[in-house]
């Protein structure tokens, strides 16, 4: 399957599955979503399943959140993940606190299409989660593959919390590979392991998995390096088992993200291997991210706002030559 076929997959599974689930969003019946998500599931499900909104991100998500309450497992989709920011009150002060204050669970799902490169320019291309990981309450993931779009997704809507699914828009159609047809779980909070190496560790998510991979081919063949990357897959909560572990072993490491630099999610991992492995590092923790700017317009110009390949090859080469 695609990337963006497992997501259809898993919706429609958990949508035959369980009446309480319903999807809900702007454009996502008729229309089929901004994307084609949910092409085909209105048809299939009925408009109260499928429900077409106005454009209200607030609407959306306030409706969710009073939805579960009820016992209902709704999955909210924004069109970009750069419109969450309009349903902020209601995901922080509401959601995510909701069972902390009354301990009743909040399973709700927001999908989120995030990320550049495709020229989308400064309001469709950001990568919001950084702002959201420092919230309480909250489950962040990022899935890097088919496979786990569709694990991730069932995962998302099995759980009693309200989990935020950051889907790579650049990734739906250019990424294939194999997708078990039944339904699935993947375990929130777990990392899976990209690459095995020995010489230096990537610790990164999302679309930059890919890009890592294609550095670790590339400096393997240049150099002879042995590069380790791990997929996060969520960041909040975040495998920091696996990432330590990885450390210890390779005593130098690598933080990925497509997000902006300051501030961005890269930096607790950096803190957290700076604080409980720093014994076993032969070299500062290196975080490569985009730079403090929105997201340009301008395909050349974004192409230099992401971190492309040869970005990676550079902070891999400055590590090992440390």
């Amino acid at each position: 399957m695609t990337y963006i076929e497992a997501i259809s997959d898993a919706l429609r599974i958990e949508l035959r599955r369980d009446d309480r689930v319903f999807l809900i969003g702007e454009d996502i019946g008729a229309y089929g979503g901004a994307f084609k998500v949910t092409q085909g599931l209105q048809e299939e499900f009925g408009e109260w399943r499928v429900i077409d909104t106005p454009i209200s991100e607030t609407a959306i998500v306030g409706g969710c959140t009073g939805a579960a309450l009820m016992g209902m497992r709704p999955v909210a989709e924004m069109q970009f993940a750069d419109f969450v920011s309009c349903a902020w009150d209601q995901l922080v002060t509401v959601a995510a606190k909701q069972h902390w204050r009354a301990g009743t669970p909040i399973p709700i799902v927001v999908r989120l299409p995030s990320g550049g490169g495709f020229s989308g320019g400064p309001f469709h291309s950001q990568n919001p989660e950084s702002s959201f990981a420092h919230i309480p309450g909250l489950k962040l993931v990022c899935p890097a593959t088919p496979a786990d779009a569709k694990g991730l997704l069932a995962a998302a809507i099995a759980d009693p919390n309200p989990v935020l699914y950051f889907e790579h828009k650049h990734l739906y159609r250019r990424l294939k590979g194999g997708v078990p047809d039944s339904r699935y779980l993947t375990p929130i909070g777990e990392a899976r392991l990209e690459r095995e190496g020995s010489d230096v560790t990537v610790v990164t998510w999302g679309a930059m998995v890919h890009t890592a991979a294609e550095a670790a081919e590339l400096l393997a063949t240049e150099l002879g390096a042995s590069v380790e990357i791990i997929d996060l897959r969520s960041i909040l909560p975040w495998d920091e088992r696996m990432v330590l572990a990885s450390v210890e072993k390779t005593s130098r490491v690598l933080v990925l993200h497509e997000d902006t630099l300051t501030g961005g999610f890269g930096g607790e991992i950096a803190a957290t291997v700076a604080e409980r492995a720093f014994e076993h590092l032969d070299a500062p923790i290196k975080r490569l991210a985009a730079p403090d700017t929105p997201v340009p317009f301008a395909p050349a110009l974004e192409q230099e706002f992401l971190p492309q390949v040869e970005d990676v090859l550079a902070s891999l080469r400055e590590l090992l030559d440390y």
